[in-house]
Parts: C-alpha cells; sequence; structure tokens
C-alpha cells in the first residue's frame, strides 16, 4: 500500500508539471526533478543502504515510511535508549543495532544516515556524517544555534554528498499546487501571510527514571531545544517564505510560559511578527494550551486568500457576490428597515461566507496539527524516497538545504527577539548567498 501511495503522488507532480508547464514548474521548485516516475525508473533494482540515527517516535515513522520504498534498505540502527532501539529493531529484525553514532558512521555498510535526534545534536551528528563520506537526512530543524547552522551550510558547500533536511511541505502536493497558483496570481498581490499552531497538551513524555528526564523529554530545556519555534513554526515560515521568494528583515515578539509552569525552559505561548522590506509580515502564533484552532498556514492576497494546510482558496470577489446575494434576501424579507443611499458597499465580515475552491483534485489529508509525530499524506514519504535516491544516484537535491537553513535561522532569531524583548534586524553574518531581502 505505502508503494501505491509513494507512486500515486509522483504520478500527481509528473501531472501538475503538465498542467503548469513542466519546465518552469522545475525551474521554480527543482527538488521536484527526483520525484517523477521517470526518475525513479532510473534507479532500478538498486537500494539505498540507510542507517536510522535516533529510533524514538519520529524515527519509527521513518521506518515505517522506508519499508514501503521499494530502493530503501535499512541496514543499521542507532540509539543509546535500550528501549527505543529495541522497537525500531522489531521493526526491521535483519538490522545491525548500535548505542554509538560514530560507529555506524564507520561502517562501510552505510551509504546514507537519517537523523532522528533530538535538535541540539543535529548539528553535531551531521557534520560528523558528511566527513566521513556518508549522505546525510536530518530531521529539522537544522540546528541549536545560528553559529551552528552557518557551519551544516558552509559544509554542505564543501561535500559532495546528498544533505537532505525534513522540510516535507516541499513535497507535499496541496503546497506545491497551492504555491504555484500564487505565484500565478490566483489571489493577487501577496499582502500578507498568517501562521499558526494551536495545541492543548503539556509536550511530555513518561520517563521511567529520573535521570532520563531531559534525554526523553529534551523537548522542554533549551540545552536540546527551541521550542515551539524549531519544532512547529519553522515548517510554517518555510512556507511563507517560499511562496513570496523573499526573506523578513525584521523579527519582533513575545514569548511566554503561560500555562505550563512544571520546570520546562521553553516558551509554551509565542507571538512573532516578522517583517519584509516592502512592509509585508508574517504573523506567527503558537501556544499548547489550547487547540480550537489548530493549525492554518494562510497567504493573504489582495483577490483572495490561500489556506495551504486544507489545500483550499478562496476569492474576495466571492465574498462579495455571497454579500450581495445575501443583503438581497434580507431586503426581500424586510430585514432591513431603512436602506443607505451612499457610503461603501454591505459586505458580510464572517469568513465563513467566502466559498471554498479546492487547490488539488480528489481527497486531501489535512493536517490538525495535534500529532506529535507526523501527519497522514504530507510529503514525508516523498522526501525520504528522494533521499534514498541521492544515496544511490548522489545527485543533491537543490534548494532544499537552503529552505531549512533560511527558516531554522528565522525560527531562532525569533527566540532572541523574544528572549531579549527587542526589535532584531537579520544579522549579516548569517545571511547566504540564496537569500533575498
Amino acid at each position: 500500500m505505502k508503494e501505491t501511495v509513494d507512486l500515486s503522488k509522483r504520478q500527481f507532480i509528473k501531472q501538475l508539471g503538465c498542467i503548469g508547464g513542466g519546465a518552469a514548474l522545475l525551474a521554480s521548485m527543482p527538488w521536484l526533478r527526483s520525484c517523477t516516475p521517470e526518475k525513479l525508473s532510473e534507479v532500478g533494482s538498486l537500494k539505498a543502504r540507510v542507517a536510522l540515527i535516533g529510533c524514538g517516535s519520529r524515527g519509527q515513522y521513518h521506518l515505517t515510511m522506508l519499508r514501503g520504498i521499494a530502493h530503501a534498505e535499512v541496514v543499521a540502527l542507532c540509539d543509546p535508549y535500550d528501549v527505543n532501539l529495541k522497537a525500531a529493531s522489531a521493526m526491521v529484525p535483519g538490522a545491525k543495532l548500535f548505542t554509538d553514532y560514530r560507529e555506524v558512521l564507520e561502517s562501510d555498510e552505510v551509504d546514507g544516515v537519517i537523523i532522528a535526534t533530538p535538535l541540539g545534536s543535529h548539528a553535531e551528528i551531521t557534520l560528523a556524517a558528511l566527513d566521513a563520506g556518508k549522505h546525510v537526512f536530518c530531521e529539522k530543524a537544522m540546528a541549536r544555534t545560528l553559529d551552528q547552522c552557518k557551519r551544516v551550510y558552509d559544509a554542505y558547500l564543501r561535500t559532495d554528498k546528498a544533505l537532505y533536511f525534513c522540510m516535507q511541505r516541499m513535497y507535499d502536493p496541496k503546497y506545491i499546487e497551492g504555491v504555484r497558483l500564487i505565484r500565478e496570481g490566483l489571489v493577487g498581490d501577496v499582502v500578507g501571510m498568517r501562521c499558526h499552531w494551536f495545541r492543548n497538551a503539556d509536550w511530555r513524555r513518561p520517563v521511567p527514571d529520573p535521570s532520563l528526564e531531559r534525554n526523553i523529554n529534551w523537548r522542554l530545556y533549551k540545552e536540546h531545544s527551541a521550542g515551539l519555534m524549531t519544532e512547529l513554526a519553522c515548517h510554517q515560515l518555510e512556507v511563507c517564505n517560499w511562496t513570496v521568494d523573499k526573506m523578513p528583515s525584521e523579527i519582533v515578539g513575545l514569548g511566554d510560559i503561560v500555562y505550563w509552569k512544571d520546570g520546562r525552559e521553553v516558551y509554551d505561548s509565542v507571538n512573532v511578527t516578522y517583517r519584509y522590506s516592502d512592509g509585508r509580515k508574517i504573523a506567527y502564533e503558537s501556544l499548547i494550551s489550547n487547540k480550537y484552532n489548530g493549525m492554518e498556514d494562510q497567504i493573504l492576497g489582495k483577490k483572495g486568500t490561500v489556506d495551504l494546510t486544507r489545500g483550499v482558496y478562496y476569492l474576495e470577489e466571492d465574498n462579495e457576490i455571497s454579500g450581495l446575494r445575501q443583503l438581497l434576501g434580507q431586503l426581500r424579507d424586510k430585514t432591513f428597515g431603512a436602506i443607505p443611499a451612499a457610503g461603501p458597499s454591505w459586505r458580510p465580515e464572517l469568513r465563513s461566507s467566502y466559498v471554498p475552491h479546492t487547490l488539488v483534485d480528489g481527497p486531501v489529508s489535512v493536517n490538525a496539527g495535534q500529532s506529535m509525530i507526523a501527519a497522514d499524506n504530507d510529503g514525508s514519504d516523498l522526501i525520504l524516497s528522494a533521499f534514498c535516491q541521492s544515496c544511490i544516484t548522489g545527485e543533491k537535491a537543490e534548494r532544499v538545504v537552503e529552505e531549512a537553513y533560511c527558516a531554522t535561522v528565522l525560527c531562532l532569531l525569533g527566540n532572541m527577539a523574544m528572549d531579549e524583548k527587542r526589535l532584531v534586524v537579520f544579522p549579516e553574518e548569517y545571511k547566504i548567498p540564496y537569500m533575498k531581502f
């Protein structure tokens, strides 16, 4: 079944290229070149020999994906926590087991590694793996600090190995089509972006031994984690920059521990505004003590709004027509005692009155944002499949590293703005040629 899902998504991307002009699509989204059925056929019966470093819940999710990828073979598993290692081993019984990632990197039987460890170790393991001559797929975000991000980016420029970060929205059909249509003028000039991610959970996991608290609940402690920004906002900020092909130049924000006063060190509530040089802004909000609003990635245009999370768009013109019909109905029913003869045209302000249009045909998986592990059909399988192809062909995926770098740096600068309670101007030392301001 999983292989069928993978191939159907590849077929979608092939068709999308025909609809939108294949050359134009691949020029603007070149990382998709490896995702066509024709490109997949080039690997034939060859298999990428991959090792999973970090066998917790997200790592096990990747194993589920890998078992459905025909050109992937999991040959090694690594985790210092025995419970995780045993669980992963049960999923891939033939894989060799390790507790030290350095031993994995020494193995000639491993072509590439998949890193699903806490954020604080991403840079260390990524740099070591590239230095050992391995292809690398690492979970987001890129690194825990700005300096680490720059070191990883610079190492990528020096290496001939493929490096991926799990920015799966870049491989999600509804996001691909949505961004394509936005760039073609579907909703007119983009005037702003609104993203939020709400949950109602303490982000904790059971700890069998107090000595393991910071290793298991690493997301709560600054040594290992940058909190809501790198865990959640990273994906959403990447989409905003991808859409407008620009980087914000100024950041302000407020962060607090509002509800979960349990010894954690990272905020449970954040509000951050990113301002572009032309005045457009990303309004970002996240908290984990109320889930009513779920998750949304909204691109706001003069002529309409695209909700990429749900794979739908709304046009202002539709809303005006809907408002006029409602007004005529109220006139017919004598709702109004008097009708103004002049002034601005009347229209409803409730977004429920907007008419939804779908971005892609067929069923769409909508991520409500509540899972701490994964969402169905969000592009994670495609990006992992593309990485395994790269392990065989040696091809690098264009722009994936750059997009991950940009998104991660913005997350860390958002934390800086909140921690220091000041407006942060994008530092010159962390700019890279890929960025446009």
